[in-house]
Formats: structure tokens, sequence, C-alpha cells
């Protein structure tokens, strides 16, 4: 993991700010702001709340620190994936450890398993790259490939299917011709299209996934740094626990600085969603 991001964070995270998907819209999260300096109302996809805060385990000097992988939203992609492979290249050893992969485009499961070519995968990330939308980022948590990845994108569509629905329930009950109505309308009705969309993509297998964060052994990972699809390799030698990690992997359509694609009906959260199992959700 390169200098940009290398710090831990050494203070427990609120219980309601861990798992923050950023672009996520669930209709019962929504928050809008209401009063004179208001322009609009938007809706807040609050997608996944990590663990209520309990006393650490005995023994665990690990809860409560959180590990950056990849690069924050502002910072160069270009510095990121020189320092990335500079680490790369300084690496020894034979110990396997994980390391954040990112790919060159949004690929679909079996081209992604060709990709990582027999590597052990933990989690992969992924968004539906809808134009100038901010879709959600979602983890799946994979052992076997593409069978996990094939399980857990249709998990992810039925729950997108069920905040289709709970928009267009929540647009129907604004019946008003208001200002603050028509807004907030347009906010569900919106939700309602784009929730949809990514059921269909994810049910069909759609080519959406662009990061994984594998384990490997140091030679291991520079073979697979020289594969065509593969855009970054990122070592994380630190990471050990992935409940602990929140994984920051650049967009493939972004070369320059990481930003997030214009959206003015969402805001911007932290890319740290709860994985996604196979089995469920």
């Amino acid at each position: 993991m390169t200098g940009l991001l290398r710090r831990l964070d050494q203070r427990v995270l609120p219980p309601l700010g861990r798992g923050l998907a950023r672009a996520g819209r669930t209709p019962g999260r929504l928050r809008f702001l209401t009063g004179a300096a208001v322009a609009a109302s938007t809706a807040v996809l609050l997608t996944a709340v990590w663990a209520a805060d309990r006393p650490p385990p005995a023994g665990d000097d690990t809860v409560g620190d959180v590990v950056r992988v990849g690069v924050a939203e502002g910072g160069s992609i270009p510095g990121y994936a020189a320092e990335s492979d500079a680490e790369l290249a300084a690496l020894g050893g034979t110990d396997s450890a994980f390391a954040l992969v990112t790919f060159t485009e949004y690929l679909a499961p079996d081209r992604l398993a060709a990709a990582l070519d027999g590597r052990a995968v933990a989690v992969v990330v992924g968004r539906v790259p809808l134009p100038g939308t901010q879709t959600e980022i979602v983890r799946i948590a994979v052992q076997r490939l593409p069978a996990d990845l094939i399980g857990g994108m249709r998990v992810i569509a039925e729950r997108k299917d069920r905040e289709a629905a709970d928009y267009r329930r929540l647009s129907a009950k604004l019946t008003g011709d208001s200002a603050p109505e028509s807004e907030l309308r347009t906010v569900y009705d919106s939700g309602a299209t784009v929730a949809a969309a990514e059921a269909t993509a994810y049910r069909d297998g759609c080519s959406c996934l662009y990061a994984a964060v594998i384990r490997a052994t140091p030679a291991e990972l520079s073979a697979l740094a020289g594969r065509p699809e593969v855009r970054v390799v990122d070592p994380a030698r630190e990471l050990s626990r992935l409940d602990r990690a929140v994984l920051l992997p650049p967009l493939p359509e972004q070369d320059d600085v990481v930003k997030p694609p214009v959206d003015g009906l969402t805001e911007s959260m932290a890319p740290n969603g709860t994985p996604v199992t196979p089995g469920g959700r």
C-alpha cells in the first residue's frame, strides 16, 4: 500500500459511520435538507452499517484500527500507480500477503477469473458503470471464481429490485404539486430508475468488476502486474483483517485524479460497503 494512504486510523469509528458505500441509495435511509437555504432535496443511502460498538476481544490489538488501501478522492492516480510499482519492486521474501489489484476496465466474472490467473481471491469490488451516475460500490466476498461472483451478483440484483420497488412506492405517495414534493418525487423516480438498471446489470453478469483483494507471494504479485488487464498491484502487507479495510481502488475510466462521477442527486460517501456473500446479504 502506498505512502499516499499508508496510515492507520487509530480511533474507533462511530458505529453508524462504518461501511458507508459511496453513491448508495436506500429509500429507508434517505436524508434531505429543508429550510430557506435548501435548493433541492438530496437522497443519501446508508448501504451498510458495519457492527455496533462492542468491547474489544482480549488480546486483539487490531480492533478499531482501519487500514486504507488505494487512493483517496482528490489523489493522483499516476502517483499512486508509481508508488505501488516501487513498493512491489522492493518486496522480498516468499511469504504471501494481501494486495489490492485494480483493472484497466470493468470485467465480467469470467474475465476477472482469467485475469487473476488462479490467485487466491478474498473480495471483489464492483459498480454498474452507468454514464454520469454515482452507482453503489459493492464488495463481494469470494472463494471460488467465477461461481461465487455470479452468486453474489444475483444477491445484489435481488436487493436492487427491492430498492426500486421501495422508491416507486415512496414516489406514488407524493400526490402534491408543490416544489418540494416535485423535487423529492424526482429523487425517488431517479432512484427507482438507477436501482432497476443495476438489478438488471447484476442479474445478467455485467462487466462491472474493477478491483480485487488477493493473497499472493511477492513473485506472484510481480507476475500478475505484467498481465494486460491489470492496472495496479498495491501491496498491503500490514492488512491482516479485511473487516478493518477501507478499499479505495481508482475507477477504470479515471486516469488523472480520483473524483466521483457527476450526479446531482447523490452525495459522495466513503466506498467501504459490507461484503456481499453468494448465499445472502
